[in-house]
C-alpha cells in the first residue's frame, strides 16, 4: 500500500474514532464552541487529504459535512437532533468508504447524492422531519470496524497524545482560529514518531529474553559472592529492568481509547428504545496494555447495551417509581495494584433475583430446591452462564442469554474477573478486574532451604575439601567434616 494512503488511512481512524462521541457530545452540549471546531477540523482534515490523493467520493462527502458544521459554526443553524442524525450519517459514510480503502486501496463504487442532499437540506435549517438520514452504501459492520479502530491497530500504533492526535488541517483553513490551532497542532506532531505495532511486539518479545538472560546471570552470581562479575551484573540489572519499564510504556495506552464509541451507542439505542440516558464516563486517562484494550472493547460495548436495552428504564417507568425521567450510566476506571478497575453501573431497575431463580429451574440449570436453598449473590453469576436471560422479549440487541457468558469468557482469557451486584429498583453495578499486562509478569522465587544447596547449613560457607567445622549442629556439613 503506498505510504500516503497508508498514513492518511492511520490518522483519519484515530480522529474518527473520537468523533462519534464528540458529535454526540455536541448534541448535549450545542452551545460548546470548541467541540464543535474540533469535529469541524477533522472533518476538514479528511476532506483537504482527500482532494489531495484523488478520492472524490469522500472528498464529496466530507465537504458536504463540513459545509454544516460551518454553518452551526456561524450560527446561521443550530444544532438539533436531525442536524445530529444527518452529520453522524455522513460520519458512517466516511468510515465504511475508509474501511474499503484499507482493504482494497480503492473508493468503492456508490452513489451518496441522497445523502449529500439531505446534508444540503440542513443548511436551510428546516429540514424535513420525518426524513430519516440515509445510510451509507455500504454494510455498516465495515464502518464498526474503522470505529473500533482496527485500521489504526493493523497498521501503527499511535504514540500521540490528545492533543497530539488532532493533526493540521491539510490545506487552506477556512479561518485564523484554525490556522493557530494547525499551527500548534504542527509543533507537537514534530515531538513525535509513528512506529508500526509489529516492531513494538518484536522489541517486547526481545526485551523479555533480555530480562530471562539477565536474571539467570543474577542466580549465578547468588551463588558465588566472591564473583567479580557480581558489580556488573548488578549494574545490568538496573539498566534491564529500566528498558523493560521504558519499552513496556509504548505498549499503554489510555483505557478512553476503548471508550470512543460508547456514546454513540448509548444515544442510538436510547433513540431507538425511546429513552432519555446519560453516560458518565470517569479515568479514561487509565492506562493499561494495548494487547488488553483490545481485548476489552467487545465486554465493554456488550454491557453498556445490556445497560442501556434492558437496564435503564422507559420515561414513564421511571417518573412512576419517583425516579428523574433521565437514567445514568456510570463509567469508571481505575488503578489497583497492578490490575485496572473497571465498573459498569445504572441507576435503572436492578435484576430481579427470583427471576433469575425461576428462569434457571425452567432452563435445566437447577432444580427447584437448589435454586431455593441458592444465596442471592450466586444467583446473580447464573447471569453468566450460556442460554440465561432476564430479558422479557428479544431483541436485537439482548434477550438471547449468550452476551454475558462470552463477556465472562473474553475477561476470563486475559486473566481478569467479573462480579455483579443489583439493587431492585435501584440499579446493577458490574466489576471487571483485569491486568495491568499481558507482555511479562513479575514473580518472586524462594527456594525451601534457607540455604543454597551447595553452601554449609551452618556457617553458610562454600563446601570444599578442608574447610574449617562450623561446629553448630547442622544436618549439612560442610565437606569431610564431622559431628560437633
Amino acid at each position: 500500500m503506498d505510504d500516503l494512503l497508508t498514513d492518511f488511512l492511520t490518522e483519519s481512524a484515530e480522529n474518527l474514532s473520537r468523533l462519534d462521541s464528540e458529535i454526540v457530545g455536541l448534541e448535549r452540549r450545542p452551545s460548546d464552541l470548541a467541540l464543535l471546531n474540533s469535529i469541524f477540523r477533522t472533518i476538514h482534515t479528511i476532506k483537504g487529504t482527500c482532494g489531495f490523493l484523488g478520492l472524490s467520493r469522500l472528498e464529496s462527502v466530507a465537504h458536504a459535512a463540513e459545509n454544516v458544521l460551518d454553518a452551526l459554526r456561524s450560527n446561521e443553524i443550530v444544532v438539533t437532533t436531525h442536524v445530529v442524525e444527518v452529520v453522524l450519517a455522513a460520519v458512517d459514510c466516511i468510515k465504511a468508504v475508509l474501511c474499503h480503502l484499507e482493504k482494497t486501496e480503492a473508493e468503492p463504487q456508490g452513489d451518496d447524492s441522497a445523502l449529500i442532499a439531505q446534508l444540503g437540506r440542513c443548511l436551510t435549517g428546516t429540514p424535513d422531519p420525518d426524513c430519516d438520514a440515509p445510510a451509507a452504501d455500504i454494510a455498516s459492520p465495515a464502518a464498526t470496524d474503522i470505529a473500533r479502530g482496527t485500521i489504526a491497530g493493523s497498521t501503527s500504533a499511535s504514540l500521540l497524545d490528545e492533543k497530539a492526535a488532532m493533526t493540521t488541517a491539510a490545506g487552506p483553513a477556512a479561518n485564523g482560529g484554525i490556522d493557530k490551532a494547525g499551527e500548534s497542532c504542527i509543533s507537537l506532531a514534530h515531538s513525535t514518531l509513528r512506529v508500526g505495532v509489529d516492531l513494538l511486539d518484536q522489541m517486547m518479545n526481545l526485551v523479555g529474553e533480555l530480562a530471562l538472560s539477565r536474571n539467570h546471570l543474577l542466580q549465578l552470581v547468588a551463588n558465588n559472592d566472591d564473583s567479580e562479575f557480581a558489580k556488573p551484573v548488578q549494574h545490568l540489572n538496573r539498566v534491564t529492568t529500566d528498558l523493560l519499564e521504558a519499552v513496556m510504556k509504548t505498549r499503554m495506552q489510555p483505557i478512553g481509547n476503548a471508550w470512543t464509541r460508547l456514546p454513540r451507542v448509548v444515544r442510538d439505542l436510547a433513540h431507538a428504545r425511546g429513552k432519555q440516558i446519560a453516560l458518565d464516563m470517569r479515568g479514561a486517562d487509565t492506562e493499561l496494555d494495548r494487547q488488553i484494550l483490545q481485548a476489552i472493547q467487545d465486554p465493554l460495548t456488550h454491557m453498556i447495551r445490556n445497560s442501556a436495552d434492558h437496564g435503564v428504564e422507559l420515561p414513564a417507568v421511571r417518573r412512576a417509581a419517583g425516579k428523574q425521567e433521565g437514567g445514568t450510566i456510570t463509567l469508571s476506571a481505575r488503578h489497583e495494584g497492578g490490575h485496572v478497575v473497571i465498573e459498569i453501573s445504572d441507576d435503572g431497575a436492578g435484576i430481579n433475583v427470583e427471576r433469575v431463580r425461576r428462569k434457571a429451574v425452567e432452563r435445566g440449570m437447577l432444580k427447584s430446591d437448589a435454586a431455593d436453598a441458592l444465596p442471592d449473590a450466586q444467583v446473580l453469576r447464573l447471569i453468566f452462564e450460556p442460554g440465561l436471560s432476564t430479558a422479557e422479549q428479544v431483541t436485537n440487541v439482548s434477550g438471547r442469554g449468550v452476551g454475558m457468558d462470552v463477556v465472562r469468557c473474553n475477561i476470563d482469557k486475559i486473566g481478569g474477573t467479573v462480579e455483579l451486584s443489583s439493587t431492585e429498583g435501584r440499579g446493577t453495578t458490574v466489576r471487571v478486574r483485569i491486568p495491568l499486562t499481558l507482555a511479562i509478569s513479575s514473580a518472586l522465587t524462594r527456594s525451601a532451604s534457607a540455604v543454597r544447596p551447595d553452601h554449609c547449613a551452618g556457617c553458610g560457607d562454600e563446601r570444599r575439601v578442608g574447610h574449617a567445622r562450623c561446629g553448630r549442629g547442622c544436618r549439612t556439613r560442610c565437606d569431610d567434616h564431622s559431628l560437633a
